[in-house]
């Protein structure tokens, strides 16, 4: 990884990009990628796309979401505790003890969600907690100070959490899920730029917004792109650690490569020819099965307008959904390129129809 690709992660992944408020997560990835890509496209919730080839017939997407799970102020009490509600798939039992930034149009506000101390509760009665049970504390004693804040009902919370590195194998952090995404298809644009790659077909670079409640930026975009073959890439979950059960969820391991995936979603023949490309540059994969859909942006592409061949490459992650989500360096550099290798596969006349 090159200096400036390291400085971008680390910018990239530090900066908060909740769910409908991804703007400013989109603009540093958009001035990464433009050195390297000849146009930008960025539609009215924030999609963002590099456009490389602009103009020939063939169109391929290769795409990840940028948005992260996060809160809403939902209620402020007399006496300046907070409430929420989630915006996306937050999860309650992380949040406990977790500091928080509040972002408002005065700034960035600091609290934490408090939880009574373990002396004043009954230990043998404690239960998950729910979602309208948790509180933010910004250390105010009344409502009005609250507000005086800039703080209000709609105001959106991130964990405060940031990007670390663990054992020189892992990156660490939160929104891991899917920002990672984001750096490894800006990459695969600057390798791109960087090797002189003239590709046969108009490349769309998509970073969409919205995913984490229910796949709306890509639903959007996908309708004006009208690509001919779209690659998505998500993460998915490492199946080692504790308290997985391989039988349900199966059997998937960080460091084991990228993992292709198998479902109604995931056109047969694009996926077999990921496979082709990892099998021919000799990169490390994984499989793995899916049910009526990936749970991923490859759903809203797959069945968009007349149907878009659609494939997922994930990237097999730790503990989704928290603030220590891991995902291996090696996995990210694998993804990266078997994305780079498959893009350099393509003639720009690929017909992946199963009956012609």
């Amino acid at each position: 990884m090159s200096d400036q690709s390291r400085e971008f992660l680390y910018k990239y992944l530090n900066n908060a990009s909740p769910t409908g408020f991804e703007a400013s997560g989109q603009q540093i990835w958009l001035d990464y990628i433009k050195p390297y890509i000849e146009e930008t496209i960025v539609d009215v919730y924030g999609t963002a796309v590099g456009v490389i080839g602009g103009g020939q017939d063939y169109k391929v997407v290769i795409e990840a979401h940028s948005d992260e799970i996060s809160w809403f102020v939902n209620y402020i009490t007399d006496d300046g505790y907070i409430h929420v509600r989630r915006n996306g798939g937050s999860d309650a039992i992380i949040a406990p003890s977790m500091r928080v930034n509040l972002h408002t149009g005065k700034g960035v506000v600091k609290g934490v969600f408090g939880w009574p101390a373990i002396h004043v509760r009954d230990i043998a009665k404690d239960s998950v907690p729910k979602v309208h049970e948790l509180f933010i504390d910004v250390g105010a004693s009344k409502k009005d100070e609250v507000l005086e804040m800039g703080i209000h009902v709609g105001t959106v919370a991130t964990f405060a959490d940031g990007l670390d590195e663990l054992n020189e194998k892992y990156y660490l952090g939160r929104a891991l899920d899917n920002r990672m995404g984001g750096f490894m298809i800006a990459e695969v644009a600057r390798m791109l730029h960087e090797n002189n790659v003239r590709l046969p077909f108009t490349l769309y670079v998509v970073n969409a917004v919205q995913e984490e409640i229910g796949l709306r930026g890509a639903e959007m975009i996908s309708r004006r792109l009208k690509p001919n073959l779209a690659i998505v890439t998500d993460v998915t979950h490492d199946t080692q650690s504790p308290m997985y059960n391989k039988k349900e969820q199966g059997d998937l391991k960080s460091g084991g490569g990228p993992v292709i995936c198998y479902g109604p979603a995931v056109q047969n023949n694009v996926r077999d020819m990921l496979i082709r490309v990892a099998d021919e540059k000799k990169i490390p994969f994984q499989r793995q099965a899916v049910s009526r859909s990936t749970g991923t942006d490859t759903d809203s592409f797959a069945y968009s307008t007349e149907g878009i061949a659609s494939a997922l490459i994930s990237l097999p992650l730790k503990y989704m959904h928290t603030t220590v989500e891991m995902v291996h360096k090696e996995d990210v550099k694998n993804v990266i390129q078997l994305m780079y290798d498959v893009l350099l596969s393509l003639k720009g006349d690929e017909d992946f129809r199963y009956i012609k």
